[in-house]
């Protein structure tokens, strides 16, 4: 039988759904209003039930008798996974619960009452997570006991008296975590529109504005020298410093571009796809493709044929236990990002479907491309992966709730096309010819 307040909730949702519309402009903006609060209300209520299957699981497991090191482990990537969100985000939100339960009730009280939104709330709960649950629990009652206080405050100001107050009441804290702060120094990639790329980087203050005062100063003492603008010649600049080249056509770097034969030879205005970024034109592509071939980069195409009526891409295996090269290749080409619903961050690690130690094969019918949180939640007891490669690849996730959770990998392009079609032929002639 269904959980009576789910029953409540749905029916609740489909009348916002179908409410009427508004009878005039000031309704319309009441009912924003409104929605914004429950928004937050459901936010919070989101924490209380997050709390609750912690201390469930919990339960369960110390009666299973499970270690209490190994406790609720895996437990962030099904809230994920309910939320429909990446497993970073689910991380995010078991502790955004914790915090609000456990230590800061009157952040959680003007959340649920649609004061503070989840994101003002999330800044509370990010900026004090250095501090002592004492000093915590004082900045919660300063900022949020009288929710009037919050009233036209900014997200930028939150933050920074968030920020005011917990250097008051702990100096030596903020100080220690701005000293472990450079651990997290990182450079991360991703797509933006029209084939453009947003590189990145996360560093110490210091690095970070001498980088940005260097690449400045260079295009101050360049601008009028050519047509460039001053952020051309910065953003250049910052390419040739990184790669030691003047232009990206000549750096010696692999980049996937995984097309249907139709579309490297112009019969097709299908997208093709880059590993680590996405679709891309047709003429990009082969534009791509040509510029590396007509350079020194020593350029490679690798052939991979699809199934006739799935478009699937053909299987390799292995007998090793770990994956090799090669088919890990084929895992980045096939699967594109975490297989992990939801979850679009970068495959980190390859990993069995049925253990390895319980039999199961070293192929890419049984492997999968994953980040590393999602790859060692899976690990843990009550998870179930189950694959299927009768048409494109499929893998079932069913977690400990009995919960399942469905992953494709995503359609290679010109899926439709079949092998020892009249295009195949020909480029397979001039591959071999090449």
């Amino acid at each position: 039988m269904q959980d009576a307040t789910v029953v409540a909730l749905q029916s609740f949702l489909s009348r916002l759904v179908d409410a009427p519309d508004a009878a005039d402009e000031a309704t319309a903006i009441d009912r924003i209003s409104l929605l914004e609060a429950i928004k937050a209300g459901c936010a919070a209520a989101q924490a209380v039930e997050t709390m609750r299957l912690e201390e469930l699981r919990v339960e369960a497991e110390r009666s299973a008798g499970v270690p209490v090191a190994r406790q609720g482990r895996g437990l962030a990537a099904e809230v994920a996974l309910a939320r429909r969100a990446s497993g970073s985000a689910g991380g995010r939100s078991l502790g955004f619960a914790r915090a609000l339960m456990r230590e800061m009730p009157h952040t959680r009280a003007a959340l649920a009452s649609g004061a503070l939104t989840e994101w003002r709330a999330s800044i509370l709960v990010r900026e004090t997570a250095h501090l002592t649950p004492r000093d915590r629990g004082e900045i919660d009652r300063r900022l949020c006991a009288d929710t009037s206080a919050l009233e036209g405050v900014g997200d930028r100001a939150l933050d920074a008296e968030v920020k005011r107050i917990a250097y008051e009441l702990d100096p030596q804290a903020v100080v220690d975590r701005h000293a472990l702060a450079p651990r997290d120094r990182r450079v991360s990639t991703r797509p933006a529109p029209d084939g453009m790329v947003r590189l990145s980087a996360l560093l110490p203050l210091v690095s970070g504005i001498s980088v940005f005062a260097s690449l400045k100063r260079h295009a101050d003492a360049t601008v009028g020298g050519d047509e460039r603008t001053h952020a051309q010649v910065m953003d250049d600049a910052l390419v040739e410093r990184v790669t030691g080249v003047a232009t990206a056509d000549a750096l010696p770097v692999a980049v996937n571009v995984v097309m249907s034969d139709e579309v490297l030879l112009g019969d097709s205005p299908a997208a093709a796809h880059v590993t680590g970024y996405g679709p891309i034109p047709a003429d990009t592509a082969r534009a791509m493709v040509a510029t590396a071939l007509d350079t020194d980069a020593h350029s490679t195409l690798r052939r991979l044929y699809k199934a006739p009526s799935s478009g699937a891409l053909v299987a390799m295996d292995s007998t090793a236990r770990l994956f090799p090269a090669g088919l890990k290749t084929f895992l980045d080409v096939r699967d594109q990002s975490c297989r992990i619903p939801y979850c679009d961050a970068p495959i980190a690690e390859y990993d069995h479907a049925e253990p390895h130690s319980q039999g199961g094969a070293t192929s890419a019918d049984n492997g999968s491309g994953m980040c590393v949180s999602h790859n060692r939640a899976k690990q843990n007891p009550g998870w179930l992966v189950v694959t299927d490669d009768t048409g494109r690849h499929s893998a079932t996730l069913t977690t400990p709730t009995g919960h399942s959770h469905v992953s494709r990998a995503p359609a290679p392009p010109g899926h439709h096309d079949q092998p020892g079609s009249p295009v195949e032929r020909r480029l397979r002639a001039m591959l071999d010819a090449a």
